[in-house]
């Protein structure tokens, strides 16, 4: 009887200490998992930044370069596609749904760039003063946006290692927490581009 009883103890003991284990390792996932969003949400702020910032650059470029009208034009569909696209944390989870927000930023992006190379055929422009401001916080959020992207791709990888190491692989799996994808670079990014004089 006294062996009987040793044994529900012992199983009794053991069965605490893994469920303590589990227990341990779902909420490290768990807060992994948050500091992915928490890190995400960075990224939308810098993103929101931009989007804030291209009417105000729209229109200061109108006003100067008015027959430059496409690449305006441009700028603006690119921003209002780019700002249809939410992606919530929980979309992460979708790859399909982060590229797809990833392409319509690039592509914002570009159009962006193709908007400053205009101006440098204005000297007037060059000279506006609200331009050359507008100019500069843009450089600084895709400064920013750069830096956010890469937190977000450190802190995704921690989590993905986390959920795909074992013994974690066992709780990811049972509690539905998936994968992070990452930032990628721009396609054609690793080109270097072809200069000509």
């Amino acid at each position: 009887m006294s062996k009987s009883i040793g044994c529900i103890i012992a199983l009794v003991v053991v069965g605490v200490i893994l469920a303590i284990w589990g227990v341990g390792q779902y909420n490290g996932m768990v807060q992994s998992r948050e500091a992915v969003n928490t890190a995400w949400s960075q990224v939308e702020n810098v993103y929101q930044r931009r989007m804030d910032l291209i009417p105000n650059l729209v229109a200061t470029v109108k006003g100067v370069a008015a027959f430059e009208k496409d690449t305006y034009i441009a700028v603006a569909e690119a921003r209002a596609k780019a700002g249809q696209i939410k992606l919530s944390p929980e979309m992460l989870n979708d790859p399909a749904a982060f590229k797809q927000f990833e392409e319509s930023q690039a592509a914002l992006g570009s159009a962006l760039s193709r908007l400053l190379a205009v101006s440098e055929n204005y000297p007037q422009l060059k000279a506006n003063q609200n331009f050359l401001e507008l100019q500069s916080q843009l450089e600084g959020t895709e400064n920013r946006i750069a830096v956010e992207r890469r937190k977000f791709n450190e802190v995704a990888q921690g989590y993905n290692t986390k959920i795909k190491s074992f013994p974690a692989v066992i709780f990811a799996g049972l509690f539905g927490f998936k994968e992070r994808p990452y930032f990628s670079a721009t396609a054609g990014a690793e080109k270097a581009p072809e200069v000509k004089f």
